[in-house]
């Protein structure tokens, strides 16, 4: 399968296995100011604790839309979210269960990214000007922490 991102650059997607269950998460930051905030979205393989998908933008149910979208080829049959409405209205009630229990991998994986990435601190004087250069500098670090992409090449 090839997702084409622009004219110029054409991404493989290769789809190894199956995942049955996935933890989903949304995490708070911003730009410039408090006001302006971002949230990076993303879903982690419940048994590998690997991401399996992420999009940036606001805590809205457009973008989660766009992650659900993002993991639709993942045939995923278990849902693990907190219990955030957006997640209650777009996610089928059989397969969602609402619950810290199951989600202990990705809110780690959010404090994992949060001591990486100064960033994403809830109190900190390192933020970014520019919401490109923040999707960048995240989306860099998952690149390479999560897949193991060079990111310096």
């Amino acid at each position: 399968m090839f997702l084409t991102m622009n004219t110029d650059v054409a991404l493989e997607v290769r789809l190894e296995r199956v995942c049955e269950e996935a933890e989903w998460d949304e995490q708070w930051s911003f730009v410039r100011k408090k006001s302006n905030q971002r949230w990076l979205w993303h879903a982690v393989d419940h048994a590998s604790n690997t991401v399996l998908a992420y999009v940036f933008g606001q805590r809205k149910d457009v973008v989660f839309q766009e992650l659900k979208a993002l993991l639709a080829p993942f045939n995923i049959s278990c849902y693990y979210t907190d219990d955030w409405g957006t997640y209650e209205r777009h996610l089928a009630p059989e397969r969602h269960e609402v619950g810290k229990t199951n989600t202990q991998k990705i809110e780690r994986k959010n404090l994992n990214f949060r001591t990486w990435i100064k960033r994403l601190t809830r109190r900190t004087i390192c933020f970014s000007k520019l919401e490109k250069m923040h999707n960048i500098v995240i989306g860099l670090l998952i690149n390479k922490v999560e897949f193991g992409r060079d990111i310096h090449a």
